[in-house]
């Protein structure tokens, strides 16, 4: 492709297994409103987080290299399990090339608002069982101790919309439930949980959560900038969703989602 053809030339890539990304583009948009912005949930392939490691690099890859393809001047692995196992070989690849943005789970803004205090990691089966999660929780072990919890299906039902639903309460309940008065914060640790916050709190209470949505908005903004990359001016830069999985139903929801009100 021609670099006059690349659609999406200077654009930010960001993606997810689905629509959980959404909650991260949402601080980017905020961080940064004069950038242009695509953004890619692979719902087709959701979720990401119950796969095998090899297979969410391999797909993980395969949008890279179209966005980089299409002209993207920065990466963003605006998913948990994706940036554990595969972030590394995204920046391999591209990092000298362009700007690469992971994002962790906010294990060191909990630890350090809960100090000594008990936390939950809400997280993916994959994203806990990679050396990332275990290295960043081991680091900070003295400082907190971290509860984590596998959430196997919950970013799947997220992907599904109607999270209102009498069902979402229910699975939280069972996952979750039972730590209710015993913690001191909570750790969303995948981007599809955000879009869980009331619920999160209907079954916990009033408990504080974190998540590293804000971290990587700022994070890019100091890669672009170190790069001379940040786009200048006051006009609003544009924002193109787009799906592996194209139904009308499905955009309908990943529009909804950008403009809900996540807290």
């Amino acid at each position: 492709m021609g670099t006059d053809e690349r659609k999406y030339k200077g654009y930010i890539g960001v993606f997810d297994s689905g629509v959980g990304g959404i909650s991260v583009l949402k601080e980017l948009i905020r961080e940064l409103p004069s950038e242009d912005f695509y953004y890619f949930g692979d719902s087709a392939n959701a979720p990401y987080g119950e796969k095998t490691v090899e297979k969410v690099q391999e797909l993980s890859m395969a949008i890279v290299d179209r966005m980089a393809d299409e002209g993207c001047k920065a990466i963003v692995v605006a998913c948990n399990t994706a940036t554990s196992a595969a972030v590394g070989l995204i920046r391999e690849k591209y990092g000298k090339a362009m700007p690469v943005i992971g994002i962790e789970p906010a294990l060191k803004p909990a630890a350090r608002e809960e100090h000594h205090g008990r936390i939950l990691v809400m997280a993916t089966p994959v994203t806990l069982k990679l050396e990332k999660y275990h290295e960043l929780s081991g680091r900070l072990a003295g400082e907190a101790e971290f509860i984590p919890v596998s959430c196997a299906g919950l970013a799947d039902r997220v992907e599904k919309g109607r999270l209102d639903a009498a069902d979402v309460t229910e699975m939280l309940e069972c996952m979750i439930g039972s730590y209710r008065g015993k913690i001191d914060g909570i750790v969303l640790g995948c981007t599809h949980y955000p879009f869980l916050k009331k619920q999160i709190r209907t079954v916990m209470g009033d408990v504080p959560l974190y998540d590293g949505g804000s971290g990587t908005a700022r994070e890019l903004r100091r890669q672009l900038s170190r790069c001379g990359l940040l786009k200048n001016g006051e006009k609003p830069g544009r924002v193109v969703l787009d799906s592996s999985l194209k139904t009308e139903e499905e955009m309908k929801i990943y529009h909804q989602l950008l403009h809900a009100d996540i807290g």
